[in-house]
């Protein structure tokens, strides 16, 4: 079973997220560009999800 996590940010922080989460053992499933007042990336992550969960 896959879980998903979304994390939204910005340009300049985004490879520091995306390697942290990578560190957890998540990969990037998507990235949106979001612009509303602010421009901001929409980041999906996904993994597998721990059987004990």
């Amino acid at each position: 079973m896959k879980e998903y996590r979304m994390i939204k940010t910005n340009e300049k922080d985004a490879e520091m997220i995306m390697n942290s989460m990578a560190a957890e053992g998540w990969t990037v499933k998507c990235v949106t560009y979001w612009s509303y007042w602010w421009v901001h990336l929409m980041i999906t992550f996904e993994r597998d999800r721990a059987m004990n969960q």
